[in-house]
């Protein structure tokens, strides 16, 4: 990291730890607390990933930073970005601006996944710390050339997956760790189900589940074994073809998969295409020997317990409690409950991890664990059992399938 670079996040850190978004992230006494900001580097790419899920405005929200520069090969895209940001100066070319310009970080925006590993390797390469959309890589392979290339430099980066920087996550982990839903037996989640359900949806909304599972689970999985189906059959090379966001080859519309854990514990993702509920059953479920607690994904999305070891209200007469940054039963204080709010908790937690010379909540491993999740669904489905992990092949599985 640059050395001035490091002396101003040394000096800014504190301003970067509060919480939440507007009134309740940055208090009077926080946004006076110093003009020195961190300096960001928006890429984006309208037409082919945009700016992901508002990655960009989400700075123009946040004082402890400046928005030096912008990028998009777009022109048009460029400007109606530069409209919304106001950043110093904008560029068509993303390697130029990071030549052009002295950088703390940079904000890789697209939520496309195809470009990610050059950015990613670009922005390391200029010195620049990484907050980026979600998924990290398409590819293993690319997940471990990123992370060598970051690491050279000890420079940290964080990711888009907004609930694992939700403080009703940690309330969730509490209550498992103090025994609220008894021993953890197994966990269960699912997929929006649309017209993504399968491939496609494993990885655009299953990411977001899997880090979660992760998150509940205590760590990474150890083995995995999966099923991967189209229209009724098993997923054959003639099957795969492009995926769309730049996810690269891609098959299956019916996807079943589990996962076994250090712990014991069991975890389960399944998703099939036009299958959505309404209201969705994208969610995760952790079934306790005492009860059970149900999660949504997003930044202080919602969570219930319900307190009963049948796992059935309508036999024991139980009934859900919800769980908020609080605790349970107890009324949500906060008001960030967003997309938004949650890259503002991520991009505050990066720049925290800088000035601690720390980890993120959800780091640049934690983001390469949860490709791998991704990437052990396929490569099952391709040798026809279950698997160990870490896994030995770092390329897509699909492109092996003979």
């Amino acid at each position: 990291m640059k050395k001035d670079s490091r002396r101003r996040f040394l000096r800014t850190g504190s301003l970067a730890v509060t919480t939440g978004v507007l009134s309740a992230q940055f208090g009077p006494a926080a946004r006076s607390a110093s003009n020195e900001r961190t300096r960001v580097g928006i890429i984006g790419r309208t037409g082919k990933g945009d700016y992901g899920h508002g990655v960009d405005v989400a700075f123009t929200k946040m004082p402890n930073v400046e928005i030096v520069a912008l990028s998009d090969e777009n022109q048009a895209g460029l400007e109606a970005a530069a409209k919304r940001t106001n950043p110093k100066k904008t560029y068509a070319d993303y390697r130029e601006m990071l030549a052009q310009e002295k950088l703390d970080m940079v904000a890789i925006c697209p939520r496309w996944v195809d470009q990610h590993h050059e950015m990613i390797l670009a922005a390391a390469q200029a010195g620049c710390h990484v907050y980026m959309e979600k998924p990290f890589c398409p590819t293993l392979a690319q997940c471990d050339s990123a992370i060598k290339e970051l690491e050279k430099k000890n420079l940290k980066l964080g990711i888009a997956h907004i609930s694992q920087y939700s403080p009703v996550l940690d309330v969730v982990l509490k209550s498992i760790k103090q025994g609220e839903i008894g021993e953890v037996l197994e966990i269960r989640s699912r997929g929006k189900e649309d017209r993504r359900g399968g491939g496609e949806d494993l990885w655009v909304l299953g990411s977001h589940v899997l880090g979660i599972m992760r998150s509940l689970a205590g760590g990474n999985p150890i083995s995995c074994s999966s099923r991967v189906t189209t229209q009724g059959h098993k997923v054959t090379k003639s099957d795969v073809s492009l995926g769309a966001e730049g996810l690269g080859p891609l098959a299956g519309d019916h996807i079943q998969a589990s996962y076994t854990f250090p712990s014991g514990v069991i975890g389960y993702f399944a998703s099939r295409r036009e299958m959505a509920g309404n209201p969705s059953r994208f969610a995760i479920q952790v079934f306790g020997s005492k009860g059970i607690i149900e999660m949504e994904s997003g930044y202080l999305a919602p969570a219930t317990i319900l307190k009963d070891s049948s796992w059935s209200p309508a036999r024991s007469g139980k009934n859900w409690e919800r769980i908020t940054s609080a605790g349970i039963g107890k009324p949500e204080p906060r008001n960030d409950g967003s997309y938004e709010g949650g890259h503002i908790a991520a991009i505050n937690d990066l720049i925290d991890s800088i000035s601690r010379d720390g980890t993120t909540k959800c780091s640049a491993e934690d983001s390469r664990a949860i490709v791998e999740m991704i990437s052990a669904v396929f490569e099952s489905h391709r040798v026809g059992s279950a698997i160990e992990l870490p896994l030995e092949t770092r390329v897509n599985p699909l492109t092996l399938l003979k």
